[in-house]
């Protein structure tokens, strides 16, 4: 099986707590250009501006000419690739309705535990209009539902299959299972390696100083499970390819890999949560958590904090020391403005990041609040307000026939674009 996943923000804090906003600069006027043309529709040189600025504010870069030089070749190989899959829905009639697309932004959030518009906020925080991200995700929508088509009845489970599948999960009990993400980056042709290359050195150097990852594996991904802001949830060594398999099992809990070679393209790996398959362990366990966080007037220098810097985190010693309860917590951040919300959502212990921040949580007690947490937008702390475990359940057949059948979509989806491309006319006029 060919390994197609994706990933959440790293930073001292994760990214439900705190992550720094960015002010996009205005782009200077230019004349848009023809960059390439597939199947007789222009991809302009403004097309591919736009969206490497944004690949730039989204992982806290400056969008300097260098930097957005930088990223051109790989940005218009995403966007022939995703010209390519809208036509091919066009072509079927597939239609993505709104309502669609509004669950999916939904799903993205609830997987990596935002709140509802989070990510909206987050995108305008970065300086970012929602639409880029909107039709992002309807090109995906519409692609899924073109692979499903060429899947077809005939990829559908049989009895038999399903009934394989649930001995195979029953044999797996007592096994790793590891709850992992990914960023994948395709490669269509030998041409395109160095340019992917260079696009998954700067993903992975952006997302070990604290790139908001649902954003850029929901943008930039381009694996199946990019409508999911690269949650995969868990799986066991079988389900990966070979070698993810034998570096997941290797891995410390939150630690990004290197960009690492897979079928069809260039996967950057993320280890979420490690679990025994069958028992109940940190990633059945949920935690209702409150949070303050008060902002910084402007972004900290370590060295040289300024006065407003200083008193801001001497006011949240205060509030760590007086707080008694959840609603003490409550109510500092609602005097503070609410500029983050106080209650996060469900915190799953094993989804945690990182390693460091997942080991204070675990030994918080319940009603305490934590040592203040500072980042370069502003200082937080947190407090338990009690632990759910959740039991393992089993899938349904009707889950496990879903499953299957959409890794079956899966292997479909580097087979039919590749079949686009050998067919499509593409003409690239920008030079990499």
């Amino acid at each position: 099986m060919s390994f197609r996943l994706k990933l959440i923000c790293l930073a001292v804090v994760p990214g439900w707590l705190i992550c720094a906003s960015l002010s996009a600069p205005r782009a200077e006027a230019q004349t848009a250009t023809i960059a390439a043309v597939v199947n007789g529709d222009v991809i302009t040189s403004e097309d591919v501006n736009n969206r490497a600025r944004f690949f730039a504010l989204a992982t806290g870069q400056a969008p300097s000419p260098d930097i957005v030089d930088r990223l051109k070749p790989q940005i218009l190989q995403q966007l022939i690739n995703e010209r390519l899959e809208i036509q091919e829905a066009e072509r079927r009639k597939i239609v993505v309705s709104d309502k669609e697309v509004a669950a999916a932004i939904g799903n993205i959030e609830k997987n990596n535990n935002m709140p509802p518009g989070g990510l909206r906020a987050k995108l305008k925080g970065l300086g970012v209009n929602i639409d880029t991200l909107i039709a992002q995700v309807r090109t995906q929508i519409g692609w899924n539902q073109v692979l499903r088509q060429v899947v077809g009845e005939m990829g559908r489970p049989t009895a038999a299959d399903i009934d394989r599948q649930i001995a195979l999960q029953k044999q797996n009990n007592g096994q790793p299972e590891y709850n992992v993400g990914e960023i994948f980056i395709p490669i269509n042709s030998p041409q395109a390696s160095a340019g992917a290359q260079k696009f998954a050195d700067t993903v992975i150097a952006q997302l070990r100083q604290g790139a908001p990852f649902p954003i850029i594996a929901a943008q930039f991904s381009q694996g199946e499970t990019a409508l999911q802001g690269g949650a995969l949830g868990w799986v066991g060594a079988d389900q990966l390819d070979p070698a993810v398999a034998q570096l997941v099992s290797q891995m410390p809990v939150g630690a990004i890999s290197n960009p690492m070679p897979v079928a069809g393209g260039i996967t950057i790996v993320q280890l979420r949560g490690r679990q025994i398959a069958g028992q109940t362990d940190t990633g059945g366990l949920e935690l209702n958590v409150r949070q303050v966080f008060l902002p910084f007037s402007s972004p900290l220098n370590t060295a040289n904090p300024t006065a407003q810097q200083r008193a801001t985190i001497q006011k949240i010693h205060a509030i760590a020391q007086s707080a008694k309860s959840c609603s003490d917590i409550e109510a500092a951040n609602a005097a503070a403005g609410n500029v983050k919300p106080s209650n996060p959502g469900p915190v799953n212990l094993a989804q945690v990041t990182p390693p460091q921040f997942k080991d204070l949580l675990s030994k918080l007690p319940d009603g305490k609040a934590s040592p203040p947490l500072i980042a370069d937008s502003g200082v937080s702390l947190v407090m338990i307000c009690g632990r759910t475990t959740q039991a393992q359940v089993q899938p349904s057949r009707d889950q496990v026939a879903e499953e299957l059948f959409q890794s079956r979509v899966g292997l479909a989806a580097q087979q039919t674009l590749d079949e686009l491309h050998r067919q499509g006319s593409i003409q690239i006029m920008q030079k990499s």
